[in-house]
């Protein structure tokens, strides 16, 4: 594996490359876009299972005395909420609220745990735990010795149990051994159906790969794992968050814990001040693709679409951006400026596709 500021690549490129993985730069890393094409694995995911490289992900283990106060400090979500076997969607702040990263911990004990940031994220997320952990803590970075797998679709827990006896279950964490491989795997993803993340030695991982394979998953690209999370209305860091837009503004409140984290209290002005620009979702009524980056209007609010795409599985164009000033939560009119044609819109609830 090649991991340098130049270029990184997967412990699976080869593997990838085999299969005919279309390769693209993905936050500096060199990742498979797609195989047979988007829609297809798209399908493959909505009706039975695909797998996705994601070694892209950060991974770092942050583990000691004193390591939940101090990941108290720096997320947003309350720990609290969740014992040991658990994971948790997170977010690391600005002091003005902006998400630095949104995150996945993993919890294995008291004061034990991996953290996950977004792989454009990894370096500045490291850097901002080892700022803060005490002298009786460990910060591992475990990204540059494994890989990681997603393996997602109505019929993935039924394949991991085949392969590896150990079945998924939502947001818990297990560490399992598979031929004398030992692996740490987490009942979650990106795509809004059943599977499970699996974090395998970098040595180990190409062999992993290809009982999957053999198993029946369908290698999947990145290019089907973004519009699977776009109809799940799921954000995506660097188009649907980002330092400028708080977990307010982005519709996920349900994400900030009491406070005491880095960002609270400019959360809690917000609150009392109300927002000056609102995430909102939509559907096209009639033909289009919205984009990143086009017009957007709701009622008498403007701003830019920041996600935006045709739907494989609805048939339509879908999207999420933000409208300033605020609309409220409910009603008014949407329209997007695909072509220099105003295109009419429902806004709608996210997910677009209930599972």
């Amino acid at each position: 594996m090649t991991d340098t500021p130049q270029q990184r690549t997967s412990p699976l490129h080869t593997v990838n490359a085999d299969l005919g993985g279309r390769f693209v730069d993905f936050a500096g890393w060199s990742m498979p876009v797609q195989f047979e094409g988007t829609l297809a694995e798209h399908a493959a995911v909505r009706e039975s299972v695909g797998v996705f490289d994601v070694s892209h992900l950060g991974r770092l283990s942050a583990r000691g005395p004193g390591t939940t106060a101090v990941l108290e400090r720096l997320l947003c979500n309350d720990l609290n909420r969740i014992s040991p076997g658990r994971a948790q969607y997170t977010m690391m702040l600005t002091p003005d609220g902006g998400v630095v990263d949104d995150i996945i911990v993993w919890r294995w004990d008291e004061d034990d745990y991996w953290v996950l940031p977004n792989g454009a994220n990894h370096s500045d997320v490291i850097d901002a735990v080892r700022r803060e952990a005490t002298s009786a803590m460990e910060i591992d970075d475990v990204r540059p010795r494994t890989a990681m797998v997603a393996v997602q679709g109505p019929e993935a827990p039924d394949l991991l149990e085949r392969v590896f006896g150990w079945r998924p279950r939502r947001f818990r964490v297990d560490t399992f051994d598979h031929a004398g491989i030992s692996i740490h795997a987490a009942g979650t993803g990106y795509t809004g159906e059943a599977g499970g993340e699996l974090a395998i030695p970098a040595e180990s991982s190409p062999s992993v790969l290809r009982e999957l394979l053999a198993a029946g998953a369908k290698a999947c690209g990145l290019g089907a794992r973004d519009t699977l999370r776009l109809e799940m209305g799921y954000s995506l860091w660097g188009q649907d968050l980002d330092r400028t837009i708080t977990p307010l503004e982005a519709g996920l409140e349900w994400v900030v814990g009491d406070g005491g984290f880095v960002g609270s209290e400019a959360l809690a002005a917000q609150r009392r001040d109300g927002l000056t620009k609102r995430m909102i979702a939509f559907r096209l009524l009639e033909r289009g693709v919205p984009r990143h980056g086009y017009p957007l209007r709701c009622g008498d609010s403007e701003g830019l679409v920041a996600s935006g795409n045709h739907s494989p599985t609805l048939g339509y164009g879908i999207g999420m951006g933000y409208v300033s000033p605020d609309p409220g939560p409910d009603g008014s009119e949407v329209a997007v400026e695909i072509r220099g044609r105003w295109v009419p819109a429902d806004r709608v609830n996210p997910p677009f596709l209930e599972r």
